[in-house]
């Protein structure tokens, strides 16, 4: 890759390690004051920091020594602090976050590297206030020096956290390799403990922390400290070494976790919280022990961190899925004392869009630790970001079409419901929903084949409800032959009506009264309708209820002497007997009765013979298995 930093980062090979051999310098410069270690150094002006970044050699080759002497995590860690106020004295904004730590540290090696080979200007020649206009930069540039013949700069800072401080320009941290390369070719103008940095490959390369310490890396044999692609062989096999070994633990400790059957207790979430915590503590440790104590080089140097950073937002995602998925559960399984519940299937979707954007913050905010301007290049789209807006469309309506379906509540998880066509005539078969995601809703017919309809299609649909009724309307036309008599049409009226009204599963009121008429004749017979509503908000009671009234209509039928009409025509080859004479008679005579006791339930039932006949008929009828028995 062309990238600088990235070369930079990769081939720290000799980055860190070359420690060694920076640290063995003592130069005599009389302006190189102690880096004040207690807080961040001083950059008020090119001086100060020139000054501060020689006193921080200084400091580093000290401690180095200490940790020579005496290997210890205390010592180690006063090295890693010294090398850390390098950070301070450059411009790391144009470095990936994830990045800047290796960056620095190769930066400080590398322009150690020039300013070793090069003649140093007296410090009363490097400005000592950002007002000295007698090298400030021409008027289009901010203010910088520049170490005479080099391309090393210090310039000032124009805006952000660090505005007004002079540090190290991005420009020579990118460069701050390919500098110290030119610079070999030059001999050290001040005195080292050793000759050649060459002679030094090979301990810079075996540098390791306190845990490994030097003498031990003495005693392996010549192999074990042979370099292989940038990196001594006994690195690359502790490094593999680590890797197996944590991902190792990473799976046993995963199926532990998973030997639970999920469900919604805290017991549960906790067990399986236990993955993605060894997750995330585990790669932490890798890559404090890789970074710290192995010291990996070569093309494998930022893998640690890179590791470690990927690690910890996969755990964070992976716990954001499982509080995601447990808290609705957790919500669901509680106990409710009121008629109001939490609908479950806005409970889950909620925790899904929470989930989706955390998800989505941690992942931007992973890219912007790498380096990629996610936010800027968001912003600054342009036809780019139309067309991902224009691709994204559906997703988006479909998004909304959730919104609504949870805001109007026209269908629930569990409900039986019917809804039209979108392009033709006709409606969809009866299906019962089962669930309502970010996209679509999914509905599962009788015939257990399943409908996935997007939610923005699904809104603007015409859409019933069953399950939502309060009571069921039963309405039913049927025709009687047309050699039925009037009186004899009469008496099936009133016995409709009676059964409706004595059905115990009929409602009959002033708004929605029972309705049992003859309207009017067709060409192959009399057209009966009934109606009335059903007292049950289940659709399937609601059909036997519907099939015990109609089989007790066929008896009424077939009581009061008729019969069904058929669309059809009859031959008769024999002699035809006709209607029953003495069930006519019969009816034809109840009729005369009622009209002379004044009883003739026409138009309506009389309100007192409502009352005396209502729920007077058996249901469940006799002989079924809920029939009253007594």
């Amino acid at each position: 890759m062309n990238n600088p930093f990235f070369r930079a980062t990769v081939s720290a090979s000799v980055f860190r390690l070359l420690l060694i051999w920076m640290l063995c310098w003592t130069p005599g410069m009389a302006f190189a004051d102690a880096t004040g270690m207690l807080g961040p150094p001083d950059t008020s002006s090119p001086r100060a920091t020139f000054t501060g970044f020689l006193g921080l050699i200084d400091t580093i080759a000290e401690r180095y020594a200490a940790y020579r002497a005496a290997p210890s995590a205390e010592t180690q860690r006063a090295v890693l602090r010294a090398v850390e106020q390098g950070m301070n004295l450059m411009d790391l904004s144009g470095v990936p976050p994830a990045a800047q730590h290796e960056i620095a540290t190769a930066t400080i090696i590398w322009l150690w590297e020039v300013i070793a080979r090069v003649e140093l200007p007296p410090a009363e020649a490097i400005p000592d206030a950002a007002t000295d206009t007698s090298t400030v930069a021409p008027a289009d540039q901010p203010p910088r020096w520049r170490l005479p013949g080099t391309g090393i700069v210090i310039q000032r800072v124009e805006q952000g956290a660090r505005a007004g401080a002079f540090l190290f320009s991005p420009e020579t941290i990118a460069s701050a390799r390919t500098y110290a390369e030119r610079a070999r070719e030059l001999h050290y103008l001040r005195p080292s403990r050793i000759e050649d940095v060459d002679d030094l490959t090979g301990t810079a390369l075996g540098f390791s922390g306190w845990m490994v310490p030097p003498r031990t890396i003495e005693r392996l044999p010549d192999w074990a400290r042979r370099p292989i692609a940038g990196q001594v062989a006994w690195k690359w096999a502790m490094l593999l070494a680590s890797l197996a070994s944590t991902l190792a633990l990473i799976v046993v400790v995963v199926r532990w976790s998973r030997r639970r059957a999920w469900d919604a207790r805290v017991g549960t979430l906790l067990r399986r919280l236990v993955a993605p915590l060894a997750m995330l503590v585990t790669t932490q440790l890798l890559r404090a022990f890789l970074d710290d104590q192995v010291q990996v080089t070569g093309m494998v140097t930022a893998w640690p961190d890179y590791l470690a950073e990927l690690a910890s937002g996969l755990a964070l995602i992976w716990t954001i899925l499982l509080l995601a998925r447990w808290i609705p559960d957790a919500l669901n399984a509680m106990p409710r004392s009121g008629t109001k519940q939490l609908d479950p299937s806005l409970v889950r979707w909620s925790a899904r869009v929470v989930a989706l954007f955390a998800i989505l913050m941690l992942l931007f905010s992973a890219a912007q630790g790498l380096g990629i301007p996610v936010y800027g290049l968001v912003a600054g789209a342009g036809v780019g970001g139309l067309a991902v807006a224009l691709a994204a469309r559906p997703t988006l309506e479909n998004f909304i079409g959730a919104l609504n379906l949870f805001a109007d509540r026209p269908v629930r998880v569990g409900d039986l419901i019917r809804f039209d066509e979108r392009h033709g005539e006709g409606w969809n078969p009866v299906g019962r929903v089962e669930a309502i995601g970010l996209r679509s809703t999914k509905i599962r017919q009788h015939d257990r084949t399943l409908i996935t309809i997007p939610n923005a299609d699904l809104a603007e649909r015409n859409i019933v409800n069953l399950s939502a009724c309060d009571r069921f309307l039963l309405q039913q036309r049927f025709a009687v032959r047309h050699e039925t008599g009037d009186d004899q049409l009469r008496y099936l009226l009133a016995a409709l009506r009676e059964l409706l009204h004595a059905h115990p599963k009929t409602i009959h009121t002033a708004e929605e009264p029972i309705r049992v008429r003859f309207l009017g004749f067709r060409d192959h017979a009399l057209t009966v309708e009934l109606r009335a509503y059903i007292r049950t908000t289940g659709y399937s009671e609601f059909l036997a209820i519907q099939e015990d009234i109609m089989l007790r209509v066929m008896k009424q039928v077939k009581q009061a002497g008729t019969a069904f009409g058929l669309p059809a025509r009859v031959l008769y080859m024999a002699r035809d007997a006709g209607l029953d004479a003495q069930a006519r008679a019969a009816a034809e005579q109840q009729v005369r009765e009622w009209a002379a006791a004044h009883e003739l339930p026409f138009p309506d039932l009389d309100e007192t013979q409502r009352k005396r006949i209502s729920d007077t008929l058996d249901y469940p009828p006799e002989g079924s298995p809920g029939a009253d028995r007594g």
